[in-house]
């Protein structure tokens, strides 16, 4: 089963506190999206992959370089991440089929393992819509106050409360669809289900590893390079 994937990578990583982009700090001896991306790389069933980027993004050219791989294009992103991954489509219209899949990975996610990636793939290979990885939440949800944001609220029900991760998997067109309605409205989804939802589908939700996690600040800058660590030493065993 061929699939794209477009990876959202224009951000700045305002959170992070640095002039360089989140996605490119140095994990394990390479960028964090070189990381990211391995995994679609080394599937045959990966047709391409389209990364949306900065206008002025000076870092990613020797990435590129280093990936060598044909299948890997760059297009300039938008200012949201629904915008960029609109353009990462548009670049794939006139390869990709309607009912193709397509794949929406963070850039800033690199610990998708092998296994969460045939598991999202092969639970939605016959799913009309498409689905995500998602971990169901373990901890007890606080809500703080407006007005007090240090002072809790009240306890959130957790039952049925899952933690999106990524990659989002959706029909080429039906996604099309979605971010260009949401674009329409007025609206700007946070990721890929929510604007599959406001469509009024239902995605499914396929569980996935809670190691899968996002570099959004320093502190998971860390625990991702541990996690690679963990996973090489495990793989030289």
């Amino acid at each position: 089963m061929r699939y794209f994937v477009v990876v959202p990578a224009a951000g700045s990583g305002r959170r992070v506190a640095s002039a360089t982009p989140k996605q490119y700090f140095a994990v394990a001896g390479r960028a964090l999206i070189e990381v990211a991306l391995a995994p679609f790389l080394r599937d045959l069933h990966c047709a391409r992959i389209v990364v949306a980027i900065a206008a002025d993004d000076p870092h990613w050219p020797a990435i590129e370089r280093r990936l060598n791989d044909p299948r890997v294009r760059a297009v300039t992103g938008g200012a949201e991440r629904a915008d960029s991954v609109r353009l990462g489509l548009a670049a794939l219209r006139n390869i990709a089929a309607a009912d193709d899949w397509v794949l929406v990975h963070d850039a800033a996610r690199p610990c998708l393992s092998r296994a969460e990636l045939a598991s999202l793939l092969g639970e939605l290979a016959d799913h009309e819509v498409g689905g995500l990885l998602a971990v169901p939440l373990a901890d007890t949800l606080k809500r703080a106050r407006p007005d007090q944001p240090a002072q809790v609220a009240s306890t959130v029900e957790r039952a049925h409360l899952w933690r999106a991760l990524t990659p989002q998997m959706f029909r080429y067109a039906v996604l099309e669809r979605a971010l260009g309605a949401a674009l329409a409205a007025g609206r700007t989804p946070t990721d890929e289900a929510q604007a599959i939802e406001w469509l009024g589908l239902v995605p499914r939700l396929v569980p996935g590893d809670a190691r899968n996690i996002k570099v959004t600040t320093a502190a998971d800058l860390a625990l991702v390079t541990a996690l690679l660590e963990v996973r090489k030493a495990h793989a030289a065993e």
